[in-house]
Order: structure tokens, then C-alpha cells, then sequence
């Protein structure tokens, strides 16, 4: 492919969080190399155009952000409100198509439509999840309210790359339940993953099992349950260590923070370590007897694969997304991400060592495409779509 294919990267380009949908953007343009070409909407400018020099090293940047919100310095804002014109489009007809990996903005929807016929080639976008809408007690309320819209605005594209067979179910049945008879097609092409070549090895420890868990402090992600059963088990004397890791997502967090800071003031080994950069992730997982994914939705649930590639085994529901990831072996899987599930799940790696060895076993022997094999797949899917001529408005 010669021509090369827009990533629109708005709001990761624009922040140096490492959520999911961030660090599966970044990956993607990673994997892309030089057939990637990524853009942006700039709002102040009210213009799309190729990314500057600065927002090329935040998606590079290594240093994680406590936060995950876009953040548009003031030169930056000036220069867009300064050079503000029409949208010009003459730069996007050489284009291969265009994937757009991120939960757009209600900016981003609104700009699309104008500039998504200017765009040589297929118009995807991949989907995560509609949890938003499934549950949404479990999201933060300004989520809540951006999902519905942009649900359908995704029918202006060519095709939908779902992450997985379950995020691909949720989006037909939600288009479904609205009554849409003409859509874009939905494929599920799941994620790729990147482990680096050589890993580095296991700390010194002293000689508790230690049991980590990656993911963003939010409530779907199910801490309280994890904490809980963690806590039985300390009561009645097991040793063991709880490693956090991730972000804190204040809006829905709170139960999940309040439940962290009470363990520690019991004394309890346990170590919420907040958003890290990549070389820490991995020395924790070097570290880590075994992982755990106690997430009630998830569109894929990148930890669990990320976890089972460095052949730590990993113990997280048989439901779902997460799932579908965990049915090649090397998870100690369990019907509901709950307390007494979660308990006895751990109760059983922490006292049988044989089980636990040989679900390491699996684990390495398990293979996981690359972020540049998922790249190749979207690119190929995308071929035989074939170039559109104008946004489908049905």
C-alpha cells in the first residue's frame, strides 16, 4: 500500500494517559509504522490536519499522566484560533482510508461528516465497548452521556473493527433495539499486543506470594470485590502481597480509593502504585505470582493477554470479552467477578502450587498476535471494503 492511511489520534495525541483505548491508539500507529499517517481535529482552528511536532512526542511520551483528559497548550489554542479557516481537503484525497481508533469527541463527530468523504479509501473505526449503556452505573456520568450519539454516528463509516465477538454482539444488538435496518458492516478483528524482547527479572521479594493488578481505578473494574476478598483471606492469616496498578478515575473510584486507603491503615501489604511508566509495569509483573482481572464489562481486557504473554497466570471471569481472551488456557476463570468467587479463586493459587505452575505452563506456551500483525489485519479488511464515495446518512 503505497498511499498512506489516516489515524485520527484527537484526543491521544493530546495526552499522555495510558487507559486502554490510549494505549490500543498508540499501539495501532506503532504498528502502522510509516503506512500511518496520524491527524487530528483542531477545534480552535476548526480545521482537521496532520499532527505537529509536539503532539508527535506526546504520543511518544514515556512519563504516564495522573489524568486522562486532553490537554491543548495555550501557543497551540492561539495558533488554531489565529489560523482559522474552512476546511480545506485537497491534502486528504491521497489518502489509502482512514481508522479511527478512539471513543471521538461530540467536536469530532460533529467535524466528521464534512471530512470523511474528502478521504481516499475505507473509513473505519474500532469499536470497544457499550458499556456506557449496559451498565451505566459504572461509568463516569459525561461517558454516559456521549455513547448514545456516537453509537450511531458510527454508521457514517465504511465498516467497524470490534475489538472482540462480544463488543461486536453489543453493537449490533444496540443498533438492533433502535430499529436500524442499513448499517456499515462490523467485523471483529481483536487486539494485538506488543511484550518487549527481553524481559526483566523477578525482584527480591520477601517470599509472599504477590498477586497484581492492572487497571484503571474505576468501577467496573470491580476493586471493591477484589479488596474484599483479599481482606477474608488476610483475616484468617494467608500471606500474601496486592500490587495496584493504574490510574485513579475519581468519578467512579471513590469506593474502590476509600477501600485502598482503609486496608493500609489496617497495616495491610498492600501497594497502590497509581499510573506508571512501562519499565515499572513490567518489573511488576516480573514480580507478580499471578495476576488478577476482576472487571465485571470489558470490550477485550488487554491485561489479561498482556499478563499471560509473560506466562503469569491470570484469574478473571469466563463471561464476556474477557472471556473470549482467556479461553486459550492459562486463567483460573470463574462464572462471576465476585467476592466469594474471587476468594476462592485465590485461595486456590495461593495453596496449590502444582495448579498454579501449570497454568504458568499454558501460559507460555499461549501466542498472541503483535499491535503490527492487528495493523495488517485492519489494513486488509479495510482493502476489501474497498474506497467509498460519499458518508452513508441512513
Amino acid at each position: 500500500m503505497s498511499q498512506p492511511v489516516f489515524v485520527d489520534l484527537t484526543h491521544t495525541s493530546h495526552t499522555a494517559a495510558r487507559t486502554g483505548v490510549q494505549r490500543v491508539a498508540r499501539g495501532l500507529w506503532r504498528g502502522l509504522g510509516t503506512q500511518g499517517r496520524p491527524i487530528t481535529y483542531d477545534r480552535f482552528q476548526r480545521a482537521w490536519r496532520p499532527l505537529r511536532a509536539w503532539e508527535h512526542r506526546k504520543l511518544a511520551v514515556e512519563k504516564p499522566a495522573a489524568k486522562r483528559g486532553a490537554h491543548w497548550p495555550w501557543p497551540s489554542r492561539l495558533r488554531g484560533w489565529l489560523s482559522r479557516r474552512q476546511n480545506g481537503f485537497d491534502w486528504a484525497a491521497g489518502s489509502a482510508g482512514l481508522i479511527v481508533p478512539e471513543l471521538f469527541s461530540r467536536d469530532v463527530g460533529l467535524a466528521l461528516p464534512q471530512f470523511l468523504p474528502h478521504v481516499g479509501g475505507a473509513r473505519i473505526a474500532l469499536f470497544h465497548d457499550a458499556t456506557a449503556v449496559r451498565l451505566p452505573e459504572f461509568a463516569a456520568p459525561n461517558t454516559v452521556a456521549r455513547l448514545p450519539p456516537y453509537l450511531q454516528e458510527l454508521r457514517m463509516f465504511d465498516g467497524i473493527a470490534a475489538v472482540s465477538e462480544t463488543s461486536k454482539s453489543e453493537l449490533l444488538s444496540y443498533w438492533d433495539w433502535l430499529g436500524i435496518r442499513r448499517a456499515p458492516p462490523v467485523e471483529s478483528i481483536p487486539l494485538g499486543i506488543d511484550v518487549p524482547a527481553t524481559l526483566p527479572a523477578s525482584e527480591a521479594g520477601d517470599g509472599r506470594p504477590e498477586i497484581l493488578y492492572v487497571s484503571t481505578i474505576e468501577g467496573r473494574k470491580n476493586h471493591v470485590a477484589l479488596l474484599d476478598a483479599c481482606e477474608s483471606l488476610w483475616a484468617q492469616g494467608d500471606q500474601f502481597r496486592v500490587r495496584l496498578i493504574g490510574l485513579r478515575q475519581m468519578q467512579t473510584g471513590r469506593r474502590a480509593l476509600k477501600r485502598i486507603a482503609e486496608l493500609q491503615a489496617a497495616g495491610r501489604p498492600l501497594v497502590h502504585e497509581g499510573a506508571v511508566d512501562d519499565a515499572t509495569v513490567e518489573r511488576a509483573y516480573a514480580s507478580a505470582s499471578f495476576t488478577v482481572y476482576a472487571s465485571v464489562a470489558e470490550g477485550f481486557g488487554l491485561p489479561i493477554a498482556e499478563s499471560l504473554a509473560r506466562g503469569k497466570p491470570c484469574i478473571c471471569c469466563r463471561q464476556g470479552a474477557v472471556g473470549e481472551t482467556a479461553a486459550g488456557g492459562g486463567c483460573l476463570t470463574v462464572d462471576q467477578p465476585d467476592v466469594p468467587s474471587l476468594r476462592e479463586a485465590i485461595s486456590r493459587l495461593l495453596h496449590h502450587p502444582a495448579e498454579l505452575s501449570a497454568l504458568a505452563e499454558v501460559a507460555c506456551r499461549r501466542r498472541f498476535k503483535t499491535t503490527a500483525d492487528h495493523a495488517r489485519e485492519l489494513l486488509d479488511w479495510m482493502g476489501a471494503l474497498g474506497p467509498k464515495g460519499k458518508v452513508a446518512n441512513s
